[in-house]
């Protein structure tokens, strides 16, 4: 079994950056993907950026591709989402996600753990 708890949200002016954390127990977690989804008020989850159990993949939603960057360290059982170039538009509530698969999934029901989610607010 895996906890997942996320981590480095905050507020933060349109242009700027943050480094969202995933900290994760669990004997496997090295062997999932894990992914991050976020959620602004109102709207319904997202699919924003996985990668494989290795980190040898990566993928993104268009929103966010070239500004956000998806890591793992295995060896530490974390992962991070590194958000530059923030918009007003990336403000929600981000979800850290594992799933007990190596491969990569876009569907949040693919994933089968999850943390409590971090805000991120993002102001113009």
């Amino acid at each position: 079994q895996v906890q997942l708890v996320e981590s480095g949200g905050g507020l933060v002016q349109a242009g700027g950056s943050l480094r969202l954390a995933c900290a994760a127990s669990g004997r496997f977690f090295s062997s999932y993907a894990m992914a991050w989804f976020r959620q602004a008020l109102g709207k319904e989850r997202e699919f924003v950026a996985a990668i494989t159990w290795s980190g040898s993949t990566t993928y993104y939603a268009d929103s966010v591709k070239g500004r956000f960057t998806i890591s793992r360290d295995n060896a530490k059982n974390t992962g991070t989402l590194q958000m530059n170039s923030l918009k007003p538009d990336d403000t929600a509530v981000y979800y850290c996600a594992a799933r007990s698969g190596g491969s990569i999934q876009l569907n949040q029901s693919e994933y089968n753990f999850w943390g409590y989610g971090t805000q991120v607010t993002v102001s113009s």
